[in-house]
């Protein structure tokens, strides 16, 4: 494989690995908000409206941001019925076929997900609720993690076709 093709796949793998373990914690701050709402709310008697949607947002970036590193892992969902029993250089072809269409839809997913952040910008757009809390940050967060989701697709797909020839790309 090309240098600048190792290099890529090196680079993106890289970043997916740390803001993957940076993400993977966001799950105790999710947890501790919950927390904070369910003690303030039936120890307190003094409930907070915004837990349970901050813990929603925090959700959503963990897997939104998780995806990319879930995908370098290798843990995302797969059919095994018949995948299992092809050799790893029959898997490999069969993963860069599909990672066609994966990218195909994560660049669909990339569009539509740039313009809903462009229209929550334009008109400030807010989540409709007692909170009443911006969405534009979730929003960002939300392209960001696509675009990761997508170079790390890309990436995992340089490390298939050169599993496919006989090679390996770590």
């Amino acid at each position: 494989m090309p240098k600048i093709i190792v290099q890529y796949v090196k680079y993106v793998d890289y970043i997916s690995i740390k803001l993957g373990r940076f993400t993977m914690y966001s799950i105790f701050v999710m947890i501790g908000v919950l927390l904070l709402g369910a003690i303030t709310r039936n120890i307190l008697n003094w409930p907070l409206s915004w837990t349970v949607e901050m813990a929603q947002f925090i959700i959503t970036g963990y897997y939104i941001v998780g995806g990319a590193y879930s995908l370098q892992l290798g843990d995302h969902v797969r059919m095994d019925l018949i995948y299992d029993r092809f050799s790893s250089k029959n898997k490999a072809k069969i993963d860069v076929a599909t990672n066609v269409f994966l990218v195909f839809y994560l660049i669909t997913l990339l569009v539509g997900s740039i313009s809903s952040t462009m229209y929550a910008i334009e008109y400030n757009e807010r989540k409709f609720s007692q909170w009443n809390p911006s969405m534009i940050p979730i929003k960002i967060i939300m392209v960001l993690g696509i675009a990761l989701m997508l170079l790390q697709s890309i990436s995992t797909f340089f490390k298939d076709l050169a599993k496919a020839r006989g090679v390996t790309i770590s």
